[in-house]
């Protein structure tokens, strides 16, 4: 990253950017990026010009990053989120920050049941077949699953679905996304149970993420016309 008329910094480091700043961003291919945008109560106490690299705050996004991957709804993923930005505005405003504890190391049967779950999207959920891979009894896995992510093993392999059918309404092409489709694509056969486990899970109907695609991609269609224009 470099700020204008600064020296490149590296993002392994979490940065702070203020509002309007511009910067130029190089990634390698494989790289992962996160971007948070703090609500004004929490911007109010954040640096107001320039970019700041803040290494106290990266054990912070560290541990967020991991609860986040297993957030349980929506309720539970803005519950995460504001704590974060609590976290990070007390940081910012010169309070003392709890020590954040290390990441005790992931049992290998879980490591084994995730990576079944997300790396094979034509797998059809059978709880036997699961605990034999994962090398655990199915009460085991199940108890395992629970205290780790909590998620049963099928909530865990319902939600890996969910995700992927939004990936495809925010990813698709056309004009109009055929949400029925998609969902049964990923085994959902009942759209108004589908409806309702998409909105309880991203806090929005499937229909609202295809309207606010539409509007992101007409934006984008606009801005590159306007940079033409002018």
């Amino acid at each position: 990253m470099a700020p204008s008329g600064e020296a490149w910094q590296s993002l392994e480091v979490p940065t702070w950017v203020c509002p309007k700043k511009v910067f130029d961003l190089k990634l390698a291919e494989s790289s992962q990026l996160f971007i948070m945008k703090p609500a004004h109560q929490y911007s109010a106490v954040m640096p107001s010009t320039g970019t700041h690299q803040l290494l106290a705050i990266a054990p912070l996004l560290k541990r967020y990053l991991e609860n986040i991957k297993f957030y349980v709804d929506h309720a539970h993923a803005k519950a995460l989120t504001r704590e974060l930005f609590s976290q990070l505005a007390k940081c910012q405003a010169g309070g003392q920050l709890a020590d954040v504890p290390g990441a005790e190391p992931t049992d290998w049967r879980l490591l084994r049941t995730i990576e079944k779950i997300e790396q094979n999207p034509s797998w059809e959920f059978n709880l036997q077949e699961l605990a034999s891979y994962s090398g655990a009894s199915e009460r085991n896995l199940y108890y395992l699953m629970k205290h780790n992510t909590g998620m049963t093993p099928y909530r865990f392999y319902q939600r890996q679905r969910l995700i992927r059918v939004r990936r495809r309404l925010v990813d698709c092409q056309i004009g109009e996304p055929h949400i029925s489709r998609h969902a049964a694509d990923e085994g959902f056969s009942h759209l108004g149970r589908f409806s309702a486990l998409y909105r309880e899970h991203f806090g929005e109907l499937p229909s609202k993420t295809v309207r606010g695609r539409q509007r992101f991609c007409s934006s984008d269609v606009e801005a590159c016309e306007e940079v033409e224009q002018g």
